[in-house]
């Protein structure tokens, strides 16, 4: 794995959010930039927003997978609230993982306009 750590940190909680936020960003303001100055290009705008879909998506799961060994695997559930390092680590691996969730939803949200857009509006 690129960024495989065997301790979670805050880096890790918070990767997931950060390329969602930056991919929609990318996507609408690709998308403002492109119906401004050429509307006819929307159609070669659709493929580069879903192939940073696809690569926030990847991102998104990477840090799943990440995230998933963190937690244990399911092994001990929830909730994690003992002061010990094995319970903080469990804890930061399951917050993870439910941001990984949330951001790859979310991932998904922000592409849709370029699928349902069918022209850039004046």
């Amino acid at each position: 794995m690129l960024f495989r750590r065997e301790t979670p940190n805050l880096w890790t909680l918070i990767a997931p959010p950060t390329v969602w936020a930056l991919h929609f960003l990318f996507c609408y303001v690709a998308g403002a930039i492109i119906c401004a100055k050429a509307p006819a290009a929307l159609g070669e705008l659709r493929l580069t927003i879903a192939a940073a879909t696809v690569l926030a998506l990847g991102l998104v799961l990477a840090a799943g997978v990440q995230a998933h060994r963190h937690w244990g695997f399911g092994s001990d559930m929830p909730p994690h609230d003992q002061p010990t390092d094995e319970d903080q680590q469990h804890f930061l691996g399951f917050a993870t993982l439910l941001l990984c969730a949330l951001s790859a939803i979310a991932v998904l949200f922000g592409a849709m306009p370029a699928v349902f857009i069918a022209e850039c509006v004046r």
